[in-house]
């Protein structure tokens, strides 16, 4: 019996370890029927459409692997043309992600982002619920212009810099309510700041040396705060060095009261644990936030607004004003009731002790945080030639693009004869090539400046082809193209009126009840899978859903596509989730309780906005033109 148990167990973990094969295999095999027994268009798109979806939920191959699945199967199953597939590879929306990649590079290269956030710190001090709100303030700016991994990556050093400087100095301690140490063993504590060293007691229940048992107490490193010194008068302990030759020594032994919940606990207090808890946490759901304010904040903004205009070319409503116009309040409010909630969770109600900028309420240990954030900003030197090329180049590009088609006054487009012309794209691109023709090195500047460049060549450009393609997401391209062909297959088989015309039974629900069902429905899928591969599958049908019960695809569409990125709840949800997550201070449990108050927040402010700012901005009380054209150009 225990050979037969084994035996399957050995199977079991077999199969276990194949499963990304099996689901590879079994899914196209099993969906097969489908296309061969109903050999028409729609269900042969079906197919494409399942498969690539299971493969993308699964992650049974890569994301962009599985995105290729529609440039071979429609082409065999005669929903697309070889040709037509390939040009949705390749959009618009490409070229305005290659040119915001070499802005991120230049500010990444030239350390601009480390100056945004550290002067963020420094003006919002070592308080935690100030210092919190710092970080996310910056984190969110970042995060309009970069990719939410890599405002992540880049803000999360320096959040562990300033944390483990935290930890080092017990800032929390003078936080805890039972805290009553006075002002001398304050002094002893930090007196030992600086001590690097392993204090090992021998305990020994006979009172006997010979038969000690080593036990490791602490480790203090660099800047501890849990105080193990040297006192004349504290009880004898029998201290040997590894090698047995060192002599006795005493030492004090901390108070039992305070250390016994946390002797094997990295923090000091557990006041401090909660401090990294919600500092970690609230980089990734303020990157998440900030994405949701540009339209190249995020991949799935990018998704939206390319299969938007490719299945709606006569609607011109969606640009980068209009969309900052009307997420801009969104993320100002998450912002604002994020920090709130995890404040609440993590630091308590006392915003008093935790949020107050008065000098009279800061602690020596506070004033010593501040001092090492001080340190590190003074260690940038002074803005370089560099950064604030960078910056130039950062604000028109923001400036070209709120101005090419502001709405309220005629834009820089305007200046041109033929209409049409010119995108977000084309100034994206420009100013990106024009960052690797100017050079790095000040023109006509002394040998003396600073210029972290390469010293040979002194017309080096800002930034290099390796630089971009170091920072360059491929995958997201392939897999935004994927998206892309999907949609476009749906639309040329008739695959997305047959799915409105199966919904048609929710005609009696009013427009924000559907766009709440939606917004929920999405939210819980991501939590599962990509944000781009769920945003993906979505879209195609919810626009056949507004077409078919005649609400403007706008209600629906666009809180799908934000509501989409509040996968915060597990690790695998999105990879800024996974960064923050990898520093260890977080469990699973952390995750999914803060996750849960966010994704709340998000759905509850997006339904707010959608209902009131956004219903005349983007008129969303009548069925449009443009929707009517495209509905009747998909039933043809």
């Amino acid at each position: 019996m225990r050979l037969e148990a084994a035996a399957r167990m050995d199977l079991f973990r077999k199969l276990w370890r194949a499963r990304n094969l099996i689901v590879v295999i079994f899914i196209p095999l099993s969906l097969l029927p489908l296309p061969l027994v109903h050999p028409t268009s729609e269900a042969c798109c079906a197919y494409v459409l399942i498969v690539t979806a299971v493969y993308w939920v699964s992650e049974a191959v890569p994301l962009g692997a599985a995105a290729l699945v529609p440039a071979f199967l429609y082409p065999l199953f005669g929903v697309l043309k070889s040709s037509e597939v390939a040009a949705e590879y390749s959009k618009d929306t490409t070229l305005l992600l290659m040119g915001v990649i070499c802005l991120a590079a230049s500010i990444e290269k030239w350390n601009l982002h480390k100056r945004i956030a550290l002067r963020m710190v420094m003006i919002a001090g070592a308080k935690p619920g100030m210092l919190v709100l710092g970080f996310m303030c910056c984190t969110v700016f970042l995060s309009m212009w970069l990719s939410n991994t890599s405002t992540t990556a880049m803000v999360m050093p320096i959040a562990e810099a300033v944390l483990q400087q935290l930890i080092c100095t017990g800032m929390a301690d003078n936080l805890e309510p039972d805290a009553t140490e006075d002002d001398s063993a304050v002094s002893d504590k930090e007196e030992n700041l600086d001590k690097n060293h392993l204090a090992l007691l021998y305990r020994n229940d006979s009172n006997d040396c010979d038969k000690q048992e080593l036990s490791t107490l602490t480790e203090v490193q660099t800047g501890g705060a849990n105080g193990v010194g040297v006192n004349p008068n504290a009880k004898q302990a029998c201290i040997t060095h590894p090698n047995g030759h060192l002599p006795q020594v005493a030492i004090e032994i901390p108070n039992v009261k305070r250390v016994k919940a946390r002797r094997d606990s990295q923090y000091p207090t557990k006041r401090d644990h909660m401090i990294c808890k919600c500092l970690t946490l609230s980089i990734t759901y303020a990157a998440t936030i900030g994405g949701l304010i540009t339209i190249t904040g995020t991949s799935t903004n990018l998704i939206f607004a390319e299969q938007f205009n490719t299945r709606y070319p006569d609607a011109k409503v969606i640009n980068f004003g209009t969309w900052f116009i009307f997420s801009f309040p969104i993320a100002i409010i998450m912002l604002v009731l994020t920090w709130l909630w995890l404040h609440f969770l993590f630091l308590g109600c006392n915003f008093r002790e935790t949020c107050s900028l008065s000098k009279k309420r800061k602690s020596k240990r506070e004033m010593m945080s501040e001092k090492r954030i001080h340190e590190e900003y003074e260690k940038l030197g002074p803005i370089s030639y560099p950064e604030v090329v960078t910056g130039v180049f950062f604000i028109l590009m923001t400036l070209l693009w709120f101005m090419r088609e502001p709405g309220f006054v005629p834009g820089w487009t305007s200046l041109f004869e033929k209409k049409g012309y010119r995108t977000d794209a084309t100034v994206s691109v420009l100013l990106g090539f024009l960052l690797f023709l100017i050079p790095a090195k000040r023109p006509f500047s002394s040998p003396s400046s600073s210029y972290r460049g390469p010293a040979s060549d002194p017309l080096a450009p800002m930034i290099t082809w390796k630089d971009f393609q170091r920072l360059m997401p491929w995958e997201i391209v392939i897999l935004v193209g994927g998206g892309y062909a999907l949609a476009a297959g749906c639309k040329m088989s008739g695959l997305s009126v047959w799915i409105g015309r199966q919904l048609e039974p929710m005609s009696g629900l009013p427009p924000w009840a559907v766009t709440l069902l939606a917004c929920l429905l999405v939210s819980a899928v991501t939590e599962f899978a990509s944000n781009p591969a769920t945003l993906t599958v979505f879209l195609p049908i919810l626009s056949a859903l507004s077409e078919t019960l005649r609400i403007n695809p706008l209600h629906t569409l666009i809180p799908s596509t934000m509501c989409v990125s509040f996968g915060v709840m597990l690790p695998v949800g999105n990879p800024p989730n996974a960064i923050v997550f990898s520093y260890g201070h977080l469990q699973i449990s952390d995750m999914v309780k803060a996750g849960f108050g966010v994704n709340l927040i998000g759905v509850a402010v997006v339904m707010l906005a959608i209902t009131t700012w956004g219903v005349p901005l983007f008129n969303l009380t009548e069925f449009p033109d443009w929707a009517v054209a495209a509905n009747i150009t998909s039933s043809l």
